[in-house]
Protein backbone atom coordinates (compact mmCIF):
# COMPACT_ATOMS: atom_id res chain seq x y z
CA UNK A 1 0.00 0.00 0.00
CA UNK A 2 2.85 2.25 -0.59
CA UNK A 3 2.81 5.61 -2.60
CA UNK A 4 -0.88 6.00 -1.74
CA UNK A 5 -2.54 8.58 -4.33
CA UNK A 6 -4.86 11.25 -3.04
CA UNK A 7 -7.62 9.60 -3.99
CA UNK A 8 -8.86 7.88 -0.39
CA UNK A 9 -8.91 4.50 0.60
CA UNK A 10 -11.78 3.57 2.27
CA UNK A 11 -11.25 0.94 4.62
CA UNK A 12 -14.30 -1.65 5.48
CA UNK A 13 -14.22 -3.00 9.25
CA UNK A 14 -16.32 -4.97 11.31
CA UNK A 15 -17.56 -2.05 13.60
CA UNK A 16 -19.66 -4.23 15.86
CA UNK A 17 -17.23 -6.36 17.04
CA UNK A 18 -15.65 -3.12 19.01
CA UNK A 19 -17.60 -3.16 22.22
CA UNK A 20 -17.37 -6.83 22.42
CA UNK A 21 -13.83 -6.64 22.54
CA UNK A 22 -13.42 -3.65 24.94
CA UNK A 23 -15.90 -6.35 27.18
CA UNK A 24 -13.75 -9.16 26.94
CA UNK A 25 -9.93 -7.49 26.98
CA UNK A 26 -9.48 -9.42 23.60
CA UNK A 27 -6.55 -7.34 21.83
CA UNK A 28 -6.52 -9.58 18.81
CA UNK A 29 -8.05 -8.58 15.67
CA UNK A 30 -6.85 -7.07 12.34
CA UNK A 31 -4.45 -4.27 12.68
CA UNK A 32 -3.06 -1.53 9.71
CA UNK A 33 0.51 -1.53 9.97
CA UNK A 34 2.69 1.36 9.03
CA UNK A 35 6.42 2.44 9.15
CA UNK A 36 7.44 5.66 11.36
CA UNK A 37 11.30 5.96 11.42
CA UNK A 38 12.15 2.40 10.29
CA UNK A 39 10.26 0.61 12.97
CA UNK A 40 6.61 -1.24 12.06
CA UNK A 41 3.64 0.20 13.89
CA UNK A 42 -0.02 -1.05 14.06
CA UNK A 43 -3.60 0.59 14.70
CA UNK A 44 -6.46 -1.24 15.21
CA UNK A 45 -8.27 -1.31 11.61
CA UNK A 46 -11.63 -0.73 13.93
CA UNK A 47 -10.20 3.11 14.95
CA UNK A 48 -9.62 3.12 10.85
CA UNK A 49 -11.48 5.30 8.59
CA UNK A 50 -9.23 5.68 5.86
CA UNK A 51 -6.07 6.14 3.85
CA UNK A 52 -5.46 9.56 2.04
CA UNK A 53 -2.14 11.41 0.22
CA UNK A 54 -0.89 14.27 1.32
CA UNK A 55 -2.77 17.40 0.92
CA UNK A 56 -2.19 21.14 1.52
CA UNK A 57 -2.65 21.45 5.34
CA UNK A 58 -4.03 25.32 6.91
CA UNK A 59 -2.19 25.85 9.45
CA UNK A 60 -3.56 26.63 13.03
CA UNK A 61 -1.73 28.99 15.35
CA UNK A 62 -1.24 28.48 19.26
CA UNK A 63 -0.97 24.31 19.00
CA UNK A 64 1.80 22.16 19.70
CA UNK A 65 4.07 21.13 17.12
CA UNK A 66 2.93 17.92 16.24
CA UNK A 67 -0.26 19.50 15.04
CA UNK A 68 -0.03 20.64 11.90
CA UNK A 69 -3.15 21.94 10.64
CA UNK A 70 -6.26 21.55 10.11
CA UNK A 71 -7.66 19.88 6.03
CA UNK A 72 -10.93 20.14 4.56
CA UNK A 73 -11.67 16.42 3.79
CA UNK A 74 -14.80 16.42 1.88
CA UNK A 75 -16.29 19.05 3.71
CA UNK A 76 -15.14 17.67 7.00
CA UNK A 77 -12.67 19.81 8.84
CA UNK A 78 -9.62 16.70 10.33
CA UNK A 79 -6.88 18.12 12.20
CA UNK A 80 -3.64 17.08 11.18
CA UNK A 81 -1.09 15.20 13.63
CA UNK A 82 2.72 14.51 12.87
CA UNK A 83 2.99 11.14 14.40
CA UNK A 84 6.43 10.97 13.93
CA UNK A 85 6.74 14.21 16.14
CA UNK A 86 4.30 13.57 19.10
CA UNK A 87 6.03 10.15 19.55
CA UNK A 88 9.20 12.64 20.03
CA UNK A 89 10.48 11.55 16.97
CA UNK A 90 13.12 13.08 14.23
CA UNK A 91 11.16 15.10 11.88
CA UNK A 92 11.43 13.34 8.43
CA UNK A 93 11.05 15.20 4.72
CA UNK A 94 7.96 13.95 3.16
CA UNK A 95 8.34 11.52 0.18
CA UNK A 96 6.36 9.51 -2.38
CA UNK A 97 4.82 6.93 0.42
CA UNK A 98 4.43 9.48 3.28
CA UNK A 99 0.29 9.27 3.69
CA UNK A 100 -2.26 10.13 6.63
CA UNK A 101 -4.27 7.71 8.43
CA UNK A 102 -7.73 9.41 9.31
CA UNK A 103 -8.87 7.18 12.69
CA UNK A 104 -11.08 7.77 15.19
CA UNK A 105 -9.56 9.10 18.60
CA UNK A 106 -12.46 9.43 21.18
CA UNK A 107 -15.13 11.63 19.99
CA UNK A 108 -12.60 13.26 16.82
CA UNK A 109 -11.63 12.16 13.53
CA UNK A 110 -7.94 13.13 12.79
CA UNK A 111 -5.10 12.46 10.84
CA UNK A 112 -2.10 10.45 11.51
CA UNK A 113 0.69 10.83 8.97
CA UNK A 114 3.12 8.54 9.08
CA UNK A 115 5.89 7.19 6.96
CA UNK A 116 4.44 4.25 5.18
CA UNK A 117 1.63 2.34 5.08
CA UNK A 118 2.70 -1.32 5.01
CA UNK A 119 -0.68 -3.82 5.40
CA UNK A 120 -3.61 -5.05 6.94
CA UNK A 121 -2.39 -7.81 9.76
CA UNK A 122 -4.92 -10.17 11.78
CA UNK A 123 -2.98 -10.71 14.67
CA UNK A 124 -4.51 -13.32 17.04
CA UNK A 125 -4.90 -12.38 20.45
CA UNK A 126 -2.34 -15.25 21.48
CA UNK A 127 0.57 -13.24 19.15
CA UNK A 128 0.20 -10.47 21.15
CA UNK A 129 2.50 -9.32 24.54
CA UNK A 130 1.92 -6.69 27.05
CA UNK A 131 4.00 -3.97 26.45
CA UNK A 132 6.95 -4.12 28.91
CA UNK A 133 7.62 -1.42 31.56
CA UNK A 134 10.30 1.40 30.89
CA UNK A 135 9.77 2.66 34.71
CA UNK A 136 7.67 5.00 36.82
CA UNK A 137 8.77 8.42 34.64
CA UNK A 138 8.19 6.96 31.30
CA UNK A 139 4.61 6.62 29.96
CA UNK A 140 3.82 3.06 27.89
CA UNK A 141 0.12 2.83 28.31
CA UNK A 142 -0.42 4.36 25.18
CA UNK A 143 0.85 0.48 23.70
CA UNK A 144 -2.00 -1.64 23.23
CA UNK A 145 0.86 -4.09 22.89
CA UNK A 146 3.80 -6.01 21.10
CA UNK A 147 2.73 -8.00 17.98
CA UNK A 148 4.21 -11.15 16.78
CA UNK A 149 3.10 -11.86 13.14
CA UNK A 150 5.36 -13.75 10.21
CA UNK A 151 8.55 -13.46 12.52
CA UNK A 152 8.26 -9.58 12.80
CA UNK A 153 7.11 -7.51 15.87
CA UNK A 154 4.94 -4.99 15.32
CA UNK A 155 4.12 -1.76 18.16
CA UNK A 156 0.35 -1.82 18.42
CA UNK A 157 -1.19 1.56 19.23
CA UNK A 158 -3.93 2.60 20.88
CA UNK A 159 -5.19 5.47 19.21
CA UNK A 160 -7.00 7.09 22.48
CA UNK A 161 -3.84 6.99 24.92
CA UNK A 162 -1.44 8.16 22.42
CA UNK A 163 -3.60 11.80 22.76
CA UNK A 164 -3.98 13.00 25.70
CA UNK A 165 -7.22 15.02 27.35
CA UNK A 166 -5.16 18.23 26.64
CA UNK A 167 -4.29 16.74 22.98
CA UNK A 168 -7.85 16.19 22.82
CA UNK A 169 -8.67 20.25 23.20
CA UNK A 170 -6.06 21.64 21.08
CA UNK A 171 -7.37 19.29 18.34
CA UNK A 172 -11.35 20.35 18.90
CA UNK A 173 -9.57 23.96 18.76
CA UNK A 174 -8.30 23.69 15.69
CA UNK A 175 -11.54 22.01 14.14
CA UNK A 176 -13.38 24.64 15.33
CA UNK A 177 -10.81 27.47 14.13
CA UNK A 178 -11.11 25.27 11.04
CA UNK A 179 -14.97 25.37 10.48
CA UNK A 180 -14.41 29.26 11.33
CA UNK A 181 -12.26 29.76 7.98
CA UNK A 182 -14.52 27.70 5.48
CA UNK A 183 -16.92 30.02 3.74
CA UNK A 184 -19.37 29.43 1.26
CA UNK A 185 -18.28 31.05 -2.04
CA UNK A 186 -19.35 34.30 -2.41
CA UNK A 187 -20.69 36.91 -5.57
CA UNK A 188 -17.60 38.64 -7.19
CA UNK A 189 -18.91 41.68 -5.69
CA UNK A 190 -18.81 40.44 -2.66
CA UNK A 191 -15.10 39.51 -1.80
CA UNK A 192 -14.01 43.13 -1.76
CA UNK A 193 -15.84 44.93 0.53
CA UNK A 194 -13.99 48.75 1.61
CA UNK A 195 -10.96 47.48 0.12
CA UNK A 196 -10.68 44.51 2.82
CA UNK A 197 -10.80 40.87 0.86
CA UNK A 198 -13.33 38.10 2.34
CA UNK A 199 -11.55 35.03 3.78
CA UNK A 200 -10.25 31.88 1.92
CA UNK A 201 -12.13 28.77 1.38
CA UNK A 202 -10.15 25.98 2.56
CA UNK A 203 -9.48 23.71 -0.18
CA UNK A 204 -11.44 20.16 -0.43
CA UNK A 205 -9.99 17.43 -1.59
CA UNK A 206 -11.29 15.63 -4.04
Amino acid sequence: MSGTSTTAATLDAPKTRAAADQDTGERGGKFLTFYLAGEEYGLEILKVHEIIGMMPVTSVPRTPLFIKGVINLRGRIIPIVDLRLKLEMEAKEQTDETCTIVVQAGELQIGVIVDKVSEVLDIADGDIDDAPSFGGSVKSDYILGIGKSEGRVKLLLDIDKVLSMEDAQHLSSAVAVGEMQTVEEVEPEQQDVDGVEAPVKLKKAA
